[in-house]
């Protein structure tokens, strides 16, 4: 019996995302720079995972863990809306830091 799964490049790219996040958020609290932001950018890269593989564990067989997620949010689930609802506020709060960097490596004219 086996489970379908997405392919084991998409789970690396993710993770090392949610890392990636997870470092640069600390650091920035440690810095004390977009302070409130970063502090839910950690939580969000902390619980995300979590919730996700919990819900994810008694997905029917031949569905993988991406056709789960889309089911349980057309079903109206919660843990299926904060999954995707936190998943956007983390690429935003990266928007924001970037643009923030950028902003601040401009020089004024």
């Amino acid at each position: 019996m086996y489970w379908e799964t997405l392919p084991n490049w998409f789970w690396v790219l993710y993770y090392l995302f949610l890392l990636t996040t997870l470092v640069t958020a600390v650091f920035i609290v440690i810095r004390k720079k977009i302070r409130s932001l970063s502090m839910v950018a950690i939580a969000f890269t902390v619980t995300i995972p979590i919730i996700g593989l919990i819900n994810s564990i008694g997905r029917a067989e031949g569905i993988n863990e991406y056709e789960h997620l889309i089911s349980q949010l057309q079903q109206g689930e919660i843990w299926s809306m904060y999954i995707i609802l936190g998943n956007l506020f983390l690429l935003l709060w990266w928007v924001l830091f970037l643009l923030k960097i950028k902003s601040k490596n401009q020089v004024i004219v």
